[in-house]
């Protein structure tokens, strides 16, 4: 997995490739809590690039959604696969994450705010 951060004015985009699994779940973690501890507050997680997700990279996504929300942040999908986008509706995770096609409308959808 390689996580690449940036800004897009006041939203953090974290674009993910490779896969999201136990080996490198912990990573994940780190990439995301930095981000969050240095007060940013929202998030567009691209997931283009991602082509597996384990259950442990559906826990970590799961667990920062929570910490993001206690913070009074936002964070959105974009761009899943769709084996990786069929895992999220299989979990009915698409009911809880705000899930976009693309990156675009993903930081569109924090403009309008």
């Amino acid at each position: 997995m390689e996580a690449q951060v940036r800004q897009e004015q006041d939203v953090t985009v974290v674009t993910l490739s490779g896969e999201l699994d136990a080996t490198n779940n912990q990573e994940l973690s780190e990439v995301l809590d930095k981000e969050l501890g240095e007060g940013r507050r929202r998030f567009v997680v691209d997931l283009g690039g991602v082509g597996f997700v384990d259950s442990s990279g559906i826990a970590t996504l799961v667990r920062f959604y929570k910490n993001v929300q206690a913070g009074s942040g936002e964070m959105c999908l974009a761009q899943p696969q769709p084996p990786v986008k069929r895992i999220f509706e299989l979990t009915r995770l698409d009911q809880v994450f705000d899930i976009y096609p693309d990156f675009t409308e993903a930081v569109r959808h924090f403009e309008a705010r």
